[in-house]
């Protein structure tokens, strides 16, 4: 078994001024020609304080789940979606060959939350936004899945699945028998965790090619795990989760 840590992105702004994002490219860690992994673009950990508008963008070739834990959002698209999104209401935007999109922060709390970019099979696909309520906020000491291609409440059109679960303090969780043989990869949103040799914190992340070791919270813990094909068919020139190794270089 082989694990390697993540260590967290850099930030842009400041979390403590109440809008900061810390963008992870998880691939420049990995190698020297590719700032993803596999169908994993860029994870962007962000928080943003109530009545900020990030104005209409556009996105091409991007699958898009955002994962809030902490506030609540407006969000408007140029298909014609406006819908309020919060811990227990998902979104999946599949960008395709075009997409715009803007996001209003609502309440009185700052949105915390994930942007995660995962790239689609092929370029130019049909765009479509889809939503999904959950009955609960969190999944505890238990997997949840919420997205991948097929038999999951959002769909995203790569080979990647995406779980997450609220580890207890202590509590070891059993990575998901049906995902074994497969690359994992789990990224720590809050709290810390320990697997292996291995502790991580917020931010940051392990990839694992093993299930000999399970993750064990140190203290109580959001953490969620994307279980990939790393030689699975992926286009790598999307707007945001496309191949960004070159500004690093």
């Amino acid at each position: 078994m082989t694990i390697t840590r993540i260590p967290a992105g850099r930030m842009l702004g400041d979390f403590r001024q109440g809008f900061g994002v810390e963008i992870l490219y998880p691939g420049l860690t990995l190698t020297s020609d590719d700032s993803g992994i596999g169908p994993i673009g860029r994870i962007d950990r962000a928080q943003v304080q109530p009545g900020h508008l990030i104005g209409m963008h556009p996105h091409k070739d991007d699958e898009i789940l955002t994962y809030i834990r902490s506030g609540e959002m407006l969000h408007r698209d140029t298909v014609g979606n406006e819908k309020r999104l919060d811990k227990t209401h998902f979104m999946m935007m599949n960008a395709g060959h075009s997409f715009q999109h803007e996001e209003l922060m609502l309440g009185n709390r700052p949105v915390q939350a994930l942007q995660i970019f995962l790239r689609p099979k092929a370029p130019d696909l049909e765009p479509m936004v889809q939503f999904h309520e959950f009955q609960e906020e969190t999944s505890v000491d238990s997997w949840r899945l919420i997205a991948g291609p097929k038999e999951a409440p959002l769909t995203v059109r790569s080979d990647v699945r995406v779980f997450d679960a609220r580890i207890s303090d202590g509590a070891e969780l059993r990575l998901p028998a049906a995902e074994a043989g497969r690359s994992i990869l789990l990224y720590v949103f809050s709290g810390k965790i320990t697997l292996g040799n291995e502790n991580i914190s917020e931010g940051e992340s392990l990839l694992t090619t093993g299930f000999d070791a399970h993750p064990t919270g140190l203290e109580a813990s959001d953490i969620v795990l994307f279980s990939i094909d790393t030689k699975a068919e992926v286009y790598r020139g999307g707007m945001f989760s496309g191949n960004q190794r070159q500004r690093f270089r």
